[in-house]
């Protein structure tokens, strides 16, 4: 029988560098509604409760309670990632699952760091590393399910059965070119 398991993903990064932007298009497929989200993997259901940080410098001392109890985190932009990443390490699980996505990849004019600094990076810290663009939807999807494929499955993340039914689903069993079929809910 499908287990479904929850996780708790906090998104870090700079004030303005497409943190809430990246959610959205992962969960609704567009910049402006909030739903949960939820990834099936090998039949099983994986629901990501998503704490979107202020990445403004005021905000920076409220940080570390976010990362407690976090299992995985996507760090968004280069700007400032080893801080971002020796705070998660201080503070979060000590199995955290650790994403470096290079958001706006579609500026690819207005590029800062190039794709071998990004991946270099990455493997000098350990890190699964990918570029997506929230705006055009490229490589969104591929960073939350490479996270996903990484976490484990224990009983402690099993999720009360009732809370993924009607979610939006990113089966990791289908090609990435597929749409996902949305609902609106409220309260």
């Amino acid at each position: 029988m499908p287990k479904i398991y929850q996780y708790k993903l906090v998104l870090l990064g700079e004030s303005a560098v497409g943190k809430s932007s990246l959610v959205l298009r992962f969960v609704k497929n567009s910049f402006s509604d909030h739903q949960e989200s939820t990834i099936g993997v090998d039949k099983d259901t994986l629901k990501f409760e998503i704490w979107d940080t202020a990445g403004q410098e005021r905000y920076n001392s409220l940080a570390p309670m976010y990362y407690r109890g976090a299992h995985a985190a996507v760090v968004d932009s280069f700007e400032r990632a080893k801080k971002w990443v020796t705070e998660l390490l201080r503070n979060a699980s000590p199995n955290i699952v650790i994403a470096l996505v290079g958001n706006k990849l579609d500026l690819a004019t207005h590029r800062q760091v190039t794709l071998e600094e990004g991946q270099a990076y990455a493997d000098e810290a350990n890190l699964l590393f990918t570029e997506a663009s929230a705006r055009s939807g490229d490589g969104v999807s591929e960073a939350f399910i490479k996270i996903a494929k990484k976490l484990p499955k224990t009983e402690q993340q099993m999720a009360s059965p009732r809370l993924a039914p009607d979610a939006r689903r990113v089966d990791l069993n289908r090609s990435g070119a597929e749409s996902y079929p949305t609902t609106n809910r409220c309260c």
